[in-house]
């Protein structure tokens, strides 16, 4: 368990975190990560849960600022929006992908899902009540890709009793890179007795740090003879911090209590993120550097309506919660050193006549364009939560689909005549390799849990999910040359025809899987004295398969993890110490990974590739004497493969990845300090503050090839500090600076294509770089 509360001064706290003080006198955070509103330290789960204070205290805007705080949190990202994440090393094993596994981490705002493939959306953290972290599987209550663990969202509600707004104005500027600055407001404000509404606007722009610098190249082209060479530049893209950020939204929330019993709460929540350049850079070049050919960005929008319900039937507490989420996101990436990786093996040793006596640039480009939805119903009723037993069940309904358009063009080849392709010969337009696919996952679930309190202090709790998982996938995918008599006709201009469908079929039907399953989990905790537990858990998590590209390949079926955890939460000296912690066992059965099989020219299909285990501890601690405040937390994940894991290479050759082998992302160490002085100055209360985050180094890949070919990313730790006061007036000021000492974290490494071809020009996600920034905000 690792519990972070908040510390020292800040803004008041908002509706839907409101403090209450636990057995040992300790101010605490409500949390509902059992659908219930309680007292963090009477959870028995390994939860952290970040409130409005700690959120504001370490300066956290967005997903990368808070998951540096969750120790038992790892990802890897390439930009805004676009980080997979998991929890004790149970992740998609660098997968990612549109037509691939669902993520294994469910990401939630409020009761609502939002989770996407390919990458989190990541909301903008302000007037935000609290971000929790359950890690190990919770797929009784949350199902939809909680296998690894559920990351939560949940907002600040209207508030009838009271009116109350404020605002906050940063200007901020990376060590070596462009300022940016944000604007953000909320106002809560009572339309009646029993009514109230919440409004909440951001505009934040960071600046660039990574510079594209200039470069060429030069392509060896075989034909005519004699043979020739064509030199291409970046000249027109090459620009300094040229990856700015603009991010900005909003949210509305309406609530109405009904009478004593009933209340409805309406939201509407708008985000669009767009951003420049790369986020990754290439060390070879420089220190956050490149050298980009193609233009690169990423454009996020999504929007989510949800409604929420609450109520009672008798002394039973009824929750309806229903959502519609649709995000579009346009992203293009530099793409050139696909065309130079394959260009050393020979691939790109033709010629690409422009018709004016010269050839084209060669060099490939990628833009991907996604349209996603979710639509979600879930009915949720719970027994009177005063009772020696209690219940806890509902209906869940979810259904999610993913329009992929991505195309991989050379810009002019469709102009070049079909006898200089040979095998090259474009689909539409400029495009070499095209994916145009519908994909949906729906998910029906039933779920109950029982609690029982055998005496006062000794509780037991279990609970069950039966769910049934859809999966479909209908389009085309593929070469030109994947145009043949096993491609059936379409009506669709922007299909050449489908080839990725039910086998055997001779019309365009989906190729679809349908499966049964269910988790289940047992837990205990004994409330050894006021202040402190101690509990044990056996818990499940279940994956469904899904169906592969290629219909020959068939489908790649579920996976399951099975999870074995103790843990305690305790208090001691009348509050002044509090210690948390968890240790942990878990098992991964049938994990699904992603291969590219040979002769398929790099296309990848999902496999099960045998079992994986992720053991370890975590641990947090708050020490509070006088003015000064300590935290810290840290957890060690041991997350590795338990069997051998082998595949064929194109000459027939087998290489295997050993059992032993560590899995990817997830660092053995992660953990974060901080201590915090308050004082008073005059009339104002003020402060300084330090922080650190570190962890050790990690792998960014399965396969033992692909590591040998980017090689681990390094240990780091990185430095912030902040000081300031808040004013009798209700003004506060803050100056802060992150990675204070500039130091160049990697989180992950990544590649263009199969690292077994892009290895040697794999790029790195750095931590942010050192960050300025000063603060001005005021409440009312």
């Amino acid at each position: 368990m690792l519990a972070s509360t908040a510390l020292g001064w800040a803004l008041p706290a908002a509706a839907g975190e409101t403090a209450t003080a636990d057995e040992t006198g300790n101010a605490d955070i409500l949390v509902t990560a059992r659908r219930r509103t309680e007292s963090l330290q009477n959870v028995p789960l390994s939860i952290q849960a970040l409130g409005t204070e700690t959120l504001q205290q370490q300066n956290v805007s967005s997903f990368d600022g808070y998951a540096r705080l969750l120790p038992s949190l790892s990802f890897q990202s390439f930009g805004p929006g676009q980080a997979q994440i998991a929890f004790r090393g149970i992740n998609n094993a660098g997968d990612g992908l549109d037509a691939g596994s669902t993520p294994t981490t469910g990401t939630y705002i409020d009761e609502i899902p939002i989770t996407t493939i390919g990458g989190t959306p990541d909301l903008h953290i302000y007037d935000i009540a609290r971000v929790e972290a359950l890690a190990g599987p919770q797929g009784t209550l949350f199902g939809a890709s909680s296998m690894s663990g559920t990351l939560r969202i949940i907002t600040n509600k209207p508030d009838p009793t009271k009116f109350e707004a404020g605002y906050d104005v940063s200007l901020t500027k990376y060590g070596k890179g462009d300022p940016g600055g944000s604007l953000e407001g909320f106002v809560n404000f009572p339309v009646a007795e029993n009514a109230a509404i919440r409004l909440v606007g951001y505009y934040q722009k960071d600046g660039g740090y990574i510079d594209n610098v200039f470069g060429e190249r030069t392509y060896t082209l075989d034909q005519p003879d004699p043979e020739i060479s064509k030199t291409v530049n970046n000249a027109k893209l090459v620009k300094d911090n040229f990856n700015p950020v603009t991010n900005y939204g909003g949210r509305a929330a309406l609530k109405v209590d009904l009478d004593e019993d009933w209340a409805i709460t309406p939201q509407f929540i708008y985000q669009k993120s767009e951003a420049k350049g790369a986020f990754l850079f290439d060390p070879r070049v420089g220190d956050l550097k490149v050298r980009d050919f193609s233009p690169s960005y990423n454009n996020d929008e999504w929007w989510q309506a949800a409604l929420t319900i609450e109520g009672k039937i008798g002394n039973w507490d009824l929750v309806y919660s229903g959502g519609y989420f649709k995000r579009h996101l346009e992203n293009e990436i530099d793409y050139s050193y696909y065309t130079v990786a394959y260009d050393t093996y020979g691939y790109y040793a033709t010629y690409f006549p422009d018709g004016n006596g010269g050839f084209l640039d060669p060099t490939q480009r990628q833009k991907l364009n996604y349209h996603y939805t979710k639509h979600t119903q879930e009915v949720r009723i719970s027994s009177p939560s005063d009772q020696p037993l209690r219940f806890t069940g509902g209906l869940f309904y979810q259904r999610q689909t993913n329009d992929i358009d991505a195309q991989y063009f050379i810009p002019g080849i469709g102009s070049v005549p079909p006898e200089g392709l040979i095998w090259f010969q474009p689909i539409i337009d400029d495009t070499v390799y095209l994916k145009r696919l519908d994909r949906v996952d729906s998910d029906y679930a039933i779920y109950g849990e029982l609690s029982y309190d055998i005496t006062p202090d000794l509780t037991v709790n279990g609970g069950i999910r039966g769910f049934r998982a859809e999966n479909s996938l209908v389009g085309f995918s593929g070469f030109s040359y994947n145009i043949d008599e096993n491609c059936l006709p379409t009506d669709n201009p922007d299909i050449p025809c489908v080839n990725v469908h039910a086998y055997g079929a001779t019309t365009p039907i989906p190729n679809k899987t349908r499966e049964t399953g269910e988790t289940h989990k047992l837990n205990i905790s004994w409330r050894v004295e006021p202040g402190k537990m101690v509990y044990a858990t056996y818990s499940t998590g279940f994956r469904p398969g899904g169906v592969n590209r290629k219909p020959a390949y068939g489908a790649y079926k579920s996976d399951s993890l099975s999870n074995f955890e103790v843990g305690w939460k305790t208090g001691w000296f009348d509050g002044t110490l509090r210690w948390n912690g968890a240790i942990f066992y878990q098992k991964w059965k049938d994990m699904q990974f992603a291969l590219a099989r040979p002769g398929d020219a790099g296309v990848t299909s999902l496999t099960n590739v045998g079992g994986a285990e992720s053991k370890g501890i975590e641990s947090d601690i708050l020490l509070r004497f006088g003015a000064v405040e300590l935290s810290a937390a840290g957890s060690y994940t041991d997350a590795k493969l338990t069997s051998d894991f082998c595949e064929e290479g194109g000459d027939g050759s087998i290489s295997c990845t050993p059992k032993g082998t560590r899995l990817p992302i997830q660092p053995k160490l992660k953990g974060n300090a901080s201590v915090r002085y308050n004082f008073p100055i005059n009339t104002s209360d003020a402060f300084v503050q330090g922080a650190l985050q570190f962890q050790s180094s990690s792998r960014s890949f399965l396969m033992d090839r692909d590591v040998a070919a980017v090689g681990y990313t390094g240990g780091f730790a990185t430095f912030d500090f902040s000081a300031g006061a808040k004013f009798a007036s209700g003004i506060t000021a803050e100056l802060f600076v992150l990675n204070a000492f500039d130091k160049r974290g990697e989180l992950s490494r990544n590649t263009a294509c199969a690292p077994s071809y892009c290895g040697p020009f794999y790029r790195s996600y750095p931590v942010r770089p050192q960050f300025f920034g000063i603060r001005v905000g005021q409440r009312f």
